[in-house]
């Protein structure tokens, strides 16, 4: 019966002690492992020298402890080591406290967060175990293996290896630094993208400036930008929504884009372009248009598609449009399916039934080509079928034809004209550039004309001419024009029809960035502060020699 008694008893005790066991896991409870003194006071236990404490799965190291066992926390003191077990997850720091029902460690300064290659450093960190989330404020700085971080708060979450970074946020590599105020930095892959504004500054000192967010890939080097500038030496591009391959030298642009070459003072708009560094090849389309900026004018130019290439080579450095091609500059106006820009020297090729009018003077041919030369229109050459037309003084139609011409100017208006192959002129014979007496029209293999004001001054023709003069009373629709004659002047182009086709919105010089900024500098706190804070909190460690403890295998 006593035996029966004694065994049913045991039994007990052991359901007791395994329910126990139960009850302590459910509860998180904190444990004592190690420690060199203990002493108990009013409402805590005092541990001192390495002292090692266990909850679940961490191990808690620290030089001394107040273990408030009834409320199942600690506060840590001197040299604290927080390390997971199946995690490879490490922190340290001078001062911590640590709530065994929350699994909350709120680390104070010298903070040392490692989870495998990444390493987090700053003086205040509360790591919420329960969550897997590391958080810091008044400073902080995160290392891998390729990037360096600052802000001023973060939030890791750790389970997804994802960090969030604000205020004052800079990310180092050995290529960029990028500057900004919200950033989300996934580790593994080792992304960055931020919201708002974003300024990042290459070791070449290109500059990036996106004033909606960005995308980066560290690894792969490419970008995205959002309301985004890139920004060298040679050229600036912009767009609202701009990719960069950085190993491939590659941009790609999305609405409203603009590629700027600053050497050639070219300026190209579009709502879609690509752009090749390295080959200095770009390519804009979508309601495009160019700027080609002079001293004291501009050249504008509307197309669908650009295509501009910048070499070494001289020769090979050209502006290629297509389509709806539309050219205005102060002296000048014209319109052709496509046109071709040379560099080199300054020349504008137009095709497919083009049309220039300057100033008095419309001409027109199969194709043609003019030079500017210190900003003004220089000469021209026409071929096949080529046709001019200028008004006098009294608005009467001077017009001249031929297989090819090559007209001259002075002071942006036409001064001599010279027609090659089957030349014809018809011009009105004026007294006093007042009143009109009659019509000259000449046929003549070549024909050299002079004018001023639009009215023909001079006049050498070739070998036997034929010649015919009307007087003013015979003049008629017949006799006043010559075969092909086509006044096109409601086509010419003006400022209006180019903004109305595209209106860049300009670039504002003084757009909010941090390129101008210092770099941003952590003021972390003193001792002394920390000691203060310490005080005004009641945390203060205890300096007292506590009575020896049992190791954990006597507890």
């Amino acid at each position: 019966m006593k035996i029966r008694f004694l065994y049913i008893l045991f039994s007990i005790l052991f359901i007791v002690s395994i329910s126990g066991e139960s009850l302590g896991q459910e509860t998180s409870t904190l444990e004592i492992n190690n420690a060199d003194l203990l002493e108990g006071a009013s409402g805590f236990e005092r541990l001192l020298g390495n002292v090692e404490m266990k909850h679940q799965n961490s191990l808690i190291f620290c030089d001394s402890a107040y273990f408030y066992r009834a409320e199942n926390r600690a506060q840590l003191f001197g040299k604290v080591r927080i390390q997971d077990v199946e995690d490879p997850i490490t922190t340290t720091s001078s001062y911590a406290e640590y709530d065994g029902n929350t699994k909350v460690a709120k680390l104070r300064r010298n903070v040392v967060f490692t989870n495998q290659e990444t390493t987090l450093t700053t003086d205040y960190l509360d790591y919420n175990r329960e969550m897997n989330v590391a958080t810091y404020f008044n400073g902080g700085k995160v290392v891998d293996s390729t990037n360096v971080l600052t802000s001023e708060r973060g939030f890791y979450e750790i389970n997804l290896e994802k960090i969030t970074f604000s205020q004052d946020v800079i990310l180092v590599n050995p290529d960029y630094t990028m500057k900004t105020n919200n950033l989300i930095y996934l580790t593994i892959p080792k992304t960055a993208e931020t919201k708002g504004l974003t300024n990042i500054i290459s070791k070449e000192g290109y500059k990036l400036d996106a004033q909606k967010g960005s995308f980066y890939d560290t690894q792969q080097k490419q970008f995205r930008f959002f309301d985004g500038i890139v920004e060298t030496e040679e050229s600036r591009v912009k767009a609202q929504e701009l990719f960069y391959d950085e190993v491939n030298a590659y941009y790609e642009g999305k609405e409203d884009v603009r590629v700027l070459n600053k050497e050639r003072q070219v300026e190209v708009f579009g709502d879609n372009g690509k752009y090749w560094e390295e080959r200095k090849y770009s390519k804009v389309y979508g309601n495009a248009l160019v700027r080609k900026y002079f001293e004291t004018d501009t050249l504008f130019m509307t197309a669908d598609t650009l295509i501009s290439h910048d070499s070494e080579s001289d020769t090979a450095k050209y502006l290629l449009a297509f389509k709806s091609i539309k050219l205005v500059k102060t002296d000048l106006a014209g319109v052709a399916d496509s046109l071709v820009y040379n560099y080199s020297d300054s020349s504008i090729q137009l095709f497919q039934d083009p049309v220039m009018w300057n100033h008095k003077s419309q001409i027109s041919a199969d194709s043609m080509v003019f030079f500017i030369a210190n900003e003004e229109l220089d000469r021209v050459f026409m071929k096949d079928k080529a046709f001019a037309i200028m008004t006098d003084t009294l608005l009467n139609f001077n017009q001249m034809k031929g297989r090819s011409m090559t007209g001259y100017f002075k002071e942006g208006q036409v001064e001599k004209l010279e027609i090659d192959g089957n030349g014809e002129s018809l011009y009105y014979a004026l007294e006093a550039d007042t009143l009109t007496q009659g019509i000259n029209r000449i046929l003549s293999a070549n024909i050299k004309l002079t004018f001023q004001d639009g009215a023909i001054r001079k006049a050498n023709f070739g070998i036997r001419p034929d010649g015919k003069f009307t007087p003013v009373q015979k003049i008629d629709e017949k006799v006043s024009k010559l075969e092909g004659f086509n006044w096109r002047i409601e086509e010419k182009p003006d400022r209006e029809a180019i903004d109305s086709w595209r209106k860049p919105v300009e670039i504002d010089p003084e757009a909010v960035n941090f390129f101008n900024d210092p770099d941003i500098r952590l003021e972390l706190p003193t001792d002394d502060q920390i000691q203060e804070k310490l005080k005004k909190s009641g945390l203060t460690p205890v300096k007292k020699m506590l009575t020896p403890v049992l190791k954990k295998d006597n507890l």
